[in-house]
């Protein structure tokens, strides 16, 4: 076996252990680099060192005290470039999909605990230097929590509002294989290139066609919701975006792996644009707002089979003057009550 492809699957092994130990409880020091970096949704953001970022897990495991990992894919790869990045880049990159399952016994960011059974959907990637995580980037759908609890502050998804189910293939846990053949990445590319052909007029100035399925999976974010084919991604997603962001455009990614017929981007921002229409019932701001966000894509034969898209909607909202948490603290008894 070629030594390139002993290193990638001791990186898949390690990783999967390492973040299997980190949900189940095992001290952060022992997982991090003292020095680590984490990117994370809002309101947890940016941390470096051992104890900001034992901050977050403290919270999490306070809130899900019996707390289970449960990954729909585990995968690894080399981190292909992006030329619009300029910042040191990891050369391999892990990136893993699931929930986190577990009862809801203390609030979490003023969410109110339901005591009873959630699943907080989780996207992630890692760096790993000498065997521990020295960068973290973790996408938790604190929308899709404040949903179960009961607690929504905006207006209702168009999309449907579902549980993410995972690959109809259930082979995402690749925890070993090669990782070489960028086949599933260069149809991702050509399809991101295709979307800024869109000429403001024509949604067929985009030819979608070319690269998805006829009955993709599209598993967006709470807010945004879940959709199934062209036609309704079109109606529930593209079209409310494009008319909320019409000069919308890529960021950059620091994440781009392949892996078999799986492939991950993701930026942070990854999408920026000026916030010109109304979207998700907020009205046009004239704001330029960043957008973080990932995707996770299976592929089959040759076209995106099913699509899962974490995004940051609280901090989209935060940025266009809307207080997430602020509205779940009034709905729960506890408004602000002077300026």
């Amino acid at each position: 076996m070629p030594a390139s492809l002993l290193d990638l699957n001791d990186l898949r092994q390690t990783s999967y252990q390492l973040l299997s130990d980190l949900s189940e409880g095992r001290d952060v020091a022992e997982i991090y680099h003292p020095n680590a970096r984490f990117f994370g949704v809002h309101p947890f953001n940016e941390r470096i060192g051992i104890e900001a970022i034992a901050d977050v897990w403290t919270q999490l495991r306070a809130a899900l005290p019996d707390l289970e990992r449960r990954s729909l894919t585990h995968l690894a790869g080399p981190n292909l470039p992006d030329a619009r990045v300029s910042t040191p880049r990891a050369a391999h990159l892990v990136a893993a999909m699931g929930h986190f399952q577990g009862r809801f016994l203390a609030d979490l960011c003023d969410i109110p605990a339901t005591g009873k059974t959630v699943t907080l959907r989780f996207c992630e990637a890692h760096e790993l230097v000498d065997g521990k995580i020295a960068t973290t980037y973790l996408m938790l759908d604190l929308a899709d929590l404040m949903l179960q609890a009961g607690v929504w502050p905006f207006v209702r998804a168009l999309g449907a509002e579902q549980q993410w189910y995972g690959p109809a293939t259930s082979d995402g846990l690749r925890l070993e294989g090669n990782a070489t053949d960028t086949a599933s990445m260069d149809v991702v590319l050509t399809m991101h290139a295709a979307l800024l052909r869109f000429d403001g007029k024509s949604l067929e100035s985009m030819p979608h066609a070319d690269y998805w399925h006829p009955d993709f999976m599209w598993y967006g974010p709470a807010g945004i919701g879940t959709t199934r084919g062209l036609e309704e991604f079109r109606a529930h997603h593209q079209i409310p975006f494009l008319t909320g962001f019409p000069d919308r455009a890529g960021a950059g990614h620091y994440i781009r792996i392949s892996d078999g017929d799986y492939a991950v981007t993701g930026g942070w921002p990854s999408v920026s644009g000026t916030h010109l229409g109304p979207w998700l019932g907020m009205p046009a701001t004239g704001k330029r707002i960043n957008m973080r966000v990932m995707d996770f894509y299976r592929l089959a034969d040759g076209r995106i089979r099913e699509n899962w898209v974490p995004i940051d909607i609280i901090d989209i909202a935060r940025q266009m003057g809307v207080d997430a948490f602020e509205r779940v603290r009034h709905m729960t008894g506890k408004p602000r009550l002077s300026l």
